[in-house]
């Protein structure tokens, strides 16, 4: 099962903290070891870094781990590959652009034989992940006119992901720079930071900090995980079902509908031992 990182926040802020946490379970202290990706809004712009590589001896994800991008809306993930061979086409987060916007999703989770409906965006590798954010953008883009709030949005985007979501294992984040909706089919959590900031210890390797020196009274901060990457921290996680719309580190929507629960994770995502990892450039 691959997992995901996302943050929303109302001042520019790094994630060097989180993103250092989330790195060492991909292929340290988790099994995520097939890829990762991280993407960062930067006004309309995004900064973006793939490697098909293990996020934990990945020499640009260290780089990246030291790098302070200030940013309001990020999305990462580490991949451990189920569908599609390890390469760099099939790392996420994926990107396209709608209505003058980047829109960029990562997912985790499986849907056996997924079939997307027919439409201008098509993917570029052969993860189901991608057909799913291609079929997302192509119903947007045909059922919704350019000027719908995010609130009329994503009522469009929760009976998209429960749909998905009946079919097998759906969680994912998809963002716009502006909003960034989260979907919770089996695993989730959430986390808000505001004033009186305090410390905090990642869970995978011993880095602490002190939010209170790296912030101002004002910030709001929500991070946004597959499981908790603090050992000290209270933690909100999600139902089954539950999803949940941030805008500058604060929800302004939320619900929760009915999704089945499907055969267990590790039965759904065995890897397909057919799936092979493209050669790297010292390799070939």
């Amino acid at each position: 099962m691959c997992e995901l990182l996302g943050m929303s926040a109302n001042t520019p802020t790094d994630l060097c903290f989180s993103f250092t946490g989330l790195t060492r379970r991909g292929g340290e202290t988790g099994p995520h070891k097939d890829g990762w990706g991280v993407a960062f809004y930067e006004g309309k712009g995004v900064r973006m870094f793939h490697d098909p590589e293990p996020s934990a001896t990945s020499p640009i994800a260290d780089f990246v781990s030291t790098l302070p991008i200030k940013s309001k809306t990020a999305i990462c993930h580490i991949r451990q590959a189920n569908v599609g061979n390890i390469t760099l086409a099939n790392t996420h987060p994926f990107a396209r652009e709608l209505w003058g916007e980047y829109w960029v999703f990562a997912h985790n989770g499986q849907i056996p034989s997924f079939s997307a409906a027919k439409g201008m965006y098509e993917p570029v590798g052969d993860t189901d992940s991608e057909a799913m954010f291609c079929d997302i953008m192509n119903h947007v883009r045909q059922h919704l006119p350019r000027d719908t709030s995010p609130l009329k949005l994503v009522e469009s985007l929760v009976s998209l992901a429960q749909a998905y979501a009946k079919q097998g294992v759906f969680n994912c984040l998809l963002g716009n720079g502006d909003w960034l909706f989260t979907f919770c089919s089996t695993k989730l959590a959430s986390i808000t930071r505001r004033a009186p900031f305090g410390p905090a210890c990642l869970k995978d390797v011993e880095v602490a900090i002190d939010f209170a020196a790296e912030t101002t009274p004002k910030d709001v901060v929500s991070i946004i995980a597959t499981e908790p990457l603090t050992n000290d921290e209270q933690w909100d996680v999600y139902e089954r079902g539950e999803w949940k719309l941030w805008q500058d580190g604060e929800v302004i929507a939320a619900g929760k509908v009915d999704v089945p629960e499907h055969k267990t994770e590790s039965k759904m995502v065995s890897p397909d031992p057919d799936i092979e990892r493209e050669p790297s450039a010292d390799e070939s």
